[in-house]
């Protein structure tokens, strides 16, 4: 019962995910990103074990091709999973087991992977990622915004949405530069995008904080003063 976008921008070397679904925590328990190494989504009837499992693969220098085939070969269960991966490459490729919630599908993009279940109709999973590709020299979290906003413009999921989580990591930082949720909210996508737009100007002050806190712009200067 999720619908997710998992991208790279070639410019930048970011990539990360953006997902929305009718299910509370799922920000928690459906996207795992790690800088270097790649970026999985597990969803539908979600297990999250499999992140790990494919971060790891990943990092023993599979691509997101091959960890989608080993992980969908060697775990239990598939049949109720989607999984979805993309490494820092481009590779991208997903599976969709054939008990999910139907309409279920996903589509691989350039730098790119789009995976849907439960959605109104398959065409969601085609406007998210037109959504996706329509302003490709945009930054890449509105890039990922823009899929999931289009995805439910399309109808979405067909049950109320509740939850929708927004992730990138930077080549350049050890640790996510976005990550942010939103939960038992009746427009959680308006309100991630909201999120993002309050986040974008102080996103920088912030890494430069854990990173370099002597040159970092004062608290004062920085919303919440975290």
């Amino acid at each position: 019962m999720t619908f997710s976008i998992l991208g790279l921008c070639r410019r930048t070397g970011r990539y990360g995910v953006a997902l929305a679904t009718s299910s509370i925590g799922a920000g928690a328990r459906c996207p795992f990103v790690k800088p270097g190494v790649g970026v999985v989504v597990t969803q539908a009837r979600t297990d999250p074990r499999l992140g790990p499992i494919g971060i790891d693969l990943m990092e023993n220098g599979l691509d997101a091709p091959t960890v989608v085939k080993q992980v969908n070969q060697a775990m239990p269960d598939m049949e109720w999973r989607q999984f979805a991966a993309l490494d820092p490459n481009g590779g991208a490729a997903f599976h969709s087991g054939t008990s999910v919630g139907q309409p279920a599908d996903g589509m691989v993009l350039q730098d790119g992977v789009v995976v849907g279940n439960w959605v109104t109709a398959e065409s969601v999973i085609a406007a998210m990622a037109a959504g996706f590709e329509l302003n490709p020299g945009d930054d890449l979290a509105d890039r990922l915004l823009q899929s999931i906003e289009a995805g439910l413009e399309e109808g979405g999921e067909k049950d109320p949405l509740q939850s929708a989580a927004l992730i990138v990591v930077d080549p350049k930082v050890p640790f996510p530069v976005i990550d942010l949720r939103v939960d038992l909210s009746d427009t959680p996508i308006a309100d991630l995008r909201v999120a993002w737009e309050r986040w974008a100007p102080l996103a920088d002050g912030y890494v430069q904080r854990a990173l370099d806190p002597g040159a970092a712009p004062d608290t004062r200067t920085l919303e919440g003063h975290a």
